[in-house]
C-alpha cells in the first residue's frame, strides 16, 4: 500500500471489505447491515441488495466488486463506514485484488459448519499481504451442524498458515492472531455477539451492533495528509447514461474538488492535463453528487472518457503516478468466435459480426482487469483468456444475453516455459464426501493427475474431507462426473496453488465417443 506522509488519522470514517468463500454470507451480512443503519427500509426492501446483475441473482454469487456506505452514531460524531462487498470466487480474483485496494481493514467471513475453505484461503492470503487488519466473523453459527469452536481453531491455523508463507509478516501476523477479534453472528437474523453462542444457537445480542463497534475499534482509521499533493487511485469503472464513464477512486493523499483540473498518469507513462466535470460519493445504495473529496475518501468522478483501472490523478504542479494494481495471472483460455454455421441469426441473435465481437470483447477489458484478449490465426475468432471457467462462462452467457451469437472453442490451461521445462498451472483441491465414496473420488482424481495431501478424519455425520493437488486441466469437466459418482452429494471447492512442471497426457475419457 503507498505511503503517504505526513499521517493524519480521520476519525469520521472507516473503509473495510468484507471477504469470504463463496456462499459464505457476505452479501447477506451487507444487508444486515444496510437494514439496521436505516438505508435500506420497508419501500426498498429486497434480498442481496449489492447483487445487482442478473446472472449474480440467478447465480448466488458475487462477481464484481462494490461498495455501499453506512453511517454509525458515536460519542465523537457521525463516522461514515464504506463496505465493499468483494467475491468469494477465485476466478473473479481480479475484483478481490482490486477491493483490497480501497480498504484498511478486512471482515473475515466465515461458514460456522463448513469452516475456511480453499477460497477463504485465497482472499485471506491477498488481505494478509496487504498488511490490513482481519476480524474474524463466524456466521450462520445457528446452523443445525454448527461446530464453532473447531471452526475458530480452523481459520486460527489458516492464519498462521498463511503468514509463515509470506515474507515479513511472521511475527507481527501471530501477535494478531492471537489478538484477533471474533463475532458470533447470523447473518440472515441480523444479529451477530462477541459471546460464543453454543451450536446452532443464535447470538445473545438483538442486532448487529457489536459488529459495527468492532468495525470502529479494530479497523484502523484512512491516513494521508490533506494539505499534500493530490493523489487518487482509480480501483474501479462504470458507466453513466448521462455521465459516461465514471471512475472509482481512493483519495490517498491531498484533496480533490468538482470543477478541478488534475494531472491524468496512465498506464504508458504519460501525464495529461483533464478537468473534473462530476464528483459522486456512496450514500447508502445511491451515489449522490459531492463538491469535494480528501484523503481517505472513496470518490467517483466522471469526465475523464477513457480513464482506466490503475491510473492516477495528481497534482498538475507535482504529478506522481502511484504503483498500478497487480493482478494473478490468467490460467484458463478458450476461443470466441463469431457464429460462422448456415444457421446464423435464426437463434434471435442481432451481433453477428466480427467487429461487433472484437469491440465487446475491448469493452470488457476495460473494466475487467483479470482477463486477457489476443488475436489468433483467424481474423474473426480470439482467445480470451481468465482465471478460470466460470469466470469465462459468465463472459460467454452475459454476451449471449446481450444478443451476440457466438462460437465458443474448448477451455485449454495457459502454459509457460520455466528454465526450458514446460510448465502448467495446478489447483488445491478440498472435496467433502460421505464415507463410502472416498474410494471412487480417490481414483477418479488419481486418473486425472491428482495427489492427495490430506484425508481427513471421519466427522459423526459419516462425512470425510480430502485435499489434493491436481493440474488445472485434469479439472475441466470433472465436476459433472464428481456429482454422477457421488450420487449428486459431494462438494467440491478448488483455489489456484501455482505453476509446476508438466505431467503428461491426461486420459479422461473412459470408452466410446
Amino acid at each position: 500500500m503507498p505511503t503517504v506522509a505526513p499521517a493524519r488519522l480521520r476519525t469520521d470514517l472507516r473503509n473495510v471489505a468484507i471477504v469470504a468463500h463463496v456462499d459464505h454470507g457476505k452479501t447477506t451480512l451487507v444487508d444486515a447491515m444496510l437494514r439496521q443503519s436505516g438505508v435500506v427500509t420497508g419501500r426498498t426492501e429486497v434480498d442481496r441488495v449489492l447483487d445487482s446483475g442478473d446472472l449474480e441473482r440467478e447465480k448466488g454469487i458475487t462477481i464484481l466488486a462494490k461498495n455501499t456506505a453506512v453511517t454509525r452514531s458515536t460519542p465523537d460524531g457521525p463516522v461514515t463506514i464504506n463496505v465493499v462487498d468483494t467475491p468469494g470466487h477465485a476466478d473473479f480474483g481480479g475484483e478481490v485484488e482490486r477491493g483490497l485496494s480501497m480498504v484498511d481493514g478486512v471482515l473475515l467471513l466465515v461458514d460456522a459448519s463448513e469452516g475456511p475453505l480453499p477460497q477463504t484461503r485465497f482472499v485471506l492470503r491477498k488481505a494478509l499481504a496487504a498488511h490490513l487488519p482481519v476480524v474474524l466473523v463466524v456466521n450462520k453459527v445457528d446452523r443445525p451442524d454448527a461446530r464453532i469452536v473447531t471452526v475458530v481453531e480452523e481459520t486460527h491455523d489458516l492464519l498462521l498458515d498463511l503468514a509463515s508463507d509470506l515474507e515479513g509478516l511472521e511475527a507481527d501476523t501471530a501477535a494478531a492472531v492471537l489478538d484477533l477479534p471474533v463475532i458470533y453472528a447470523s447473518a440472515r437474523a441480523g444479529r451477530a455477539s462477541l459471546t460464543r453462542p453454543r451450536d446452532g444457537e443464535l447470538p445473545d445480542a438483538e442486532d448487529l451492533t457489536p459488529l459495527f463497534d468492532v468495525i470502529l475499534t479494530h479497523v484502523p482509521p484512512p491516513a494521508g495528509d490533506e494539505q499534500a499533493s493530490l493523489q487518487a487511485h482509480v480501483t474501479n469503472l462504470d458507466a453513466s447514461t448521462f455521465l459516461g464513464r465514471i471512475a472509482l477512486c481512493r483519495v490517498r493523499a491531498g484533496q480533490l474538488h468538482k470543477g478541478q483540473t488534475v494531472a491524468w498518469c496512465r498506464e504508458d507513462g504519460s501525464i495529461r492535463s483533464v478537468k473534473i466535470t462530476e464528483l459522486l460519493r456512496t450514500e447508502g445504495l445511491d451515489r449522490v453528487p459531492a463538491t469535494s473529496a480528501k484523503a481517505g475518501d472513496l470518490i467517483a468522478i466522471a469526465g475523464i472518457a477513457e480513464i482506466t483501472i490503475g491510473d492516477t490523478l495528481a497534482d498538475v504542479d507535482d504529478p506522481r503516478p502511484l504503483p498500478r494494481i497487480t493482478v494473478d495471472e490468467p490460467v484458463i483460455a478458450m476461443t470466441i468466435g463469431i457464429n460462422t454455421s448456415p444457421l446464423a441469426g435464426r437463434g434471435g441473435g442481432r451481433k453477428l459480426t466480427a467487429r461487433l465481437v472484437r469491440n465487446r470483447l475491448d469493452a470488457e477489458l476495460v473494466g475487467n482487469v483479470s482477463i486477457r484478449v489476443s488475436p489468433t490465426e483467424s481474423p474473426d475468432t480470439w482467445e480470451v483468456q481468465g482465471r478460470g471457467e466460470l469466470a469465462l462462462a459468465i463472459l460467454v452467457e452475459t454476451m449471449r444475453r446481450e444478443g451476440f451469437e457466438l462460437t465458443v472453442g474448448k477451455p485449454q490451461v495457459v502454459t509457460r516455459t520455466v528454465d526450458g521445462t514446460l510448465h502448467e498451472p495446478f489447483e488445491h483441491l478440498t472435496v467433502d464426501v460421505p464415507e463410502e465414496y472416498v474410494g471412487a473420488v480417490t481414483q477418479l482424481l488419481a486418473a486425472r493427475k491428482g495427489r492427495t495431501e490430506q484425508l481427513g478424519a471421519t466427522s459423526g455425520d459419516g462425512w470425510v474431507r480430502l485435499e489434493f493437488t491436481v493440474p488445472s486441466r485434469g479439472l475441466i469437466g470433472f465436476r459433472t462426473e464428481f456429482l454422477t459418482i457421488t450420487r449428486g452429494t459431494g462438494v467440491v471447492h478448488h483455489v489456484f496453488d501455482g505453476y509446476r512442471p508438466w505431467v503428461g497426457e491426461l486420459r479422461t475419457r473412459r470408452s466410446g465417443s
